[in-house]
């Protein structure tokens, strides 16, 4: 029996694993390259998101609530998992209902907010910003630096700062923009754990298939 009561104890230790929802700071808006990520892992995978019909670009990966330093996942929440219409419904700005139902369970939880509350205001997030029209002109792959990608986000953006934009890159490509919110989706500056850049200085750019 006592082994009983041991396991029961470490259940409830489990249960209790995450930070406590809706205890944050800042939101960090995460906007993937999609044409780089299918060529990395997406193709392999044969991701939804990589069917050239689709014709995507910047796509959003996720709407992440943060602390100044460091972030909180998993977090326990009284709040209802989505339905599949409402995964769905979030597949043409992130991709897949796949990727928007991950994001809810690894970022949106923590947000405190309802599921259909943290899509819309994932939404609304993702149209607060021009995508840079630019890259989307692109026939062929360049090589270019990073910083010239952030350069691009900015001057389409006046309203962003450098410090409220962070890119990052994989394997010799760019991957994401990351841009700084406040919680009403103001821009800011990000925490000193976003703000370092992608430094190379020839970082592959697919082009939007």
């Amino acid at each position: 029996m006592r082994w009983m009561v041991a396991l029961a104890a470490l259940a409830g230790a489990a249960m209790a694993d995450g930070e406590a929802a809706g205890e944050f700071d800042y939101y960090v808006m995460a906007l993937s390259w999609s044409p780089n990520f299918c060529a990395i892992e997406g193709d392999a995978k044969q991701a939804e998101q990589c069917d050239p019909g689709l014709d995507l670009g910047w796509v959003l990966h996720g709407l992440w609530p943060q602390y100044e330093d460091g972030w909180p996942s998993f977090c326990p929440t009284a709040e209802r998992n989505p339905s599949r219409g409402q995964t769905a419904d979030m597949a043409d700005i992130m991709g897949s209902a796949g990727l928007a139902w991950y994001q809810w369970k690894k970022h949106g939880r923590c947000s405190g907010l309802p599921s259909d509350d943290y899509y819309a205001l994932s939404r609304l997030a993702f149209e607060s910003v021009e995508r840079p029209e630019v890259l989307r002109k692109l026939e062929e792959p360049v090589v270019l630096p990073a910083s010239v990608v952030e350069d691009a986000w900015l001057e389409a953006n006046p309203q962003l700062q450098r410090d409220m934009v962070t890119v990052t890159c994989r394997a010799g490509r760019i991957m994401e923009t990351r841009i700084c919110l406040t919680r009403d989706l103001k821009p800011r500056r990000c925490g000193r754990d976003v703000i370092k850049d992608c430094t190379l200085p020839k970082a592959r750019l697919d082009p939007v298939r």
